[in-house]
């Protein structure tokens, strides 16, 4: 098991004031700064180091936002988007504290870090030009730098911030032929089920209709995660007798299939779509009644994996103490 050893520490012994972040045995420093607060941190040692910052906030549309930056002095950078820039509420400033990031370390961790945000797609980026990374970095230092993000990815969430949460590679499953029954299983060299996935949690389950529903699904980083080239119906199947409950239960579920609609691509036939991207779900249920594309699924018994086994007795062999 790798287990890591996080360090918070609330500035001010609040959750709403400036925190910083660390990992055991690692030399980066990690601050969440509120806004209201950036002139508390002008005096701070690690606002003034060569690092990198994302600026959160939400764009036009009232959806999340972010902006990744560089900076030899963060704090000036910083102060430089308080004047120039409305949207953002929230930055996590991360620097090292050995203070061994040079220039041309910043320059490849913003690069590759608005890549990565890019790839999650979990959050839209305002940056408007993509960067070069500036001059190659010596293998070694890529490899230090790599090990950087990997740190940070872990570190972010615990923040409050999800922009780098989830699958940093994605593939589009291939397809499958046509005629298969409903929930049968996929054959052992799925191109999606031999995929190393970062932070993965469980194997890939798979869901199929007989309405050409054929979606894929893995618990990611702790979250129930609808897999990019997973196809299912174009539309909800509404029903006029249902009951009030079961009614209210399907205006939920359709708010989240037009959110999953607005990352697909026309699918295989008519009356079906391709997620283009991945798309997280509170629960494996909420994400079945997508792809049934009705109010309600126990996606503890739809969800199987590649042998037969549905989620939920995956999750009982997992919780058995040998």
């Amino acid at each position: 098991m790798d287990g890591k050893q996080v360090r918070l520490f609330l500035v001010d012994g609040t959750v709403g004031g400036l925190m910083t972040a660390e990992i055991l045995n690692w030399t980066g420093h990690m601050l969440r700064v509120r806004r209201k607060d950036l002139g508390r941190i002008k005096t701070r040692e690690e606002a003034q180091r060569t690092g990198v910052y994302v600026l959160f906030g939400a764009d036009e549309e009232g959806e999340p936002a972010a902006y990744i930056g560089e900076g030899d002095n963060v704090v000036k950078r910083l102060e430089n988007h308080n004047a120039n820039k409305d949207f953002w509420e929230d930055v996590v400033v991360i620097t090292s504290k050995d203070m061994n990031l040079t220039k041309a370390h910043v320059r490849y961790l913003e690069s590759e870090l608005i890549k990565l945000a890019k790839v999650i797609g979990r959050v839209s980026l305002l940056n408007s030009n993509d960067p070069t990374g500036g001059a190659a970095l010596p293998e070694a230092d890529q490899s230090d730098m790599q090990y950087f993000i990997g740190q940070i990815r872990i570190l972010m969430p615990v923040l409050g911030f999800d922009i780098f949460r989830g699958r940093s590679t994605q593939r589009q499953p291939a397809p499958v032929a046509p005629g298969m029954p409903e929930e049968t299983p996929v054959p052992v060299n799925s191109p999606v089920s031999d995929e190393v996935v970062e932070s993965s949690d469980s194997p890939v389950f798979y869901m199929r209709t007989r309405e050409g529903s054929d979606a894929q699904a893995q618990i990611i980083d702790g979250e129930f995660t609808l897999l990019q080239g997973s196809v299912i119906p174009n539309a909800m199947k509404d029903n006029p007798q249902m009951a009030e409950s079961t009614r209210k239960q399907f205006i939920i579920r359709e708010t989240q299939h037009s959110k999953v609609q607005e990352i697909s691509e026309p699918g295989p036939t008519p009356g079906l779509v391709t997620l283009s991207k991945d798309f997280v779900f509170t629960s494996p249920s909420a994400a079945g009644a997508i792809v049934y594309g009705r109010a309600s699924a126990n996606g503890r018994i739809t969800w199987k994996t590649e042998t037969g086994q549905t989620l939920g007795a995956w999750e009982q062999s997992r919780a058995t103490v040998n």
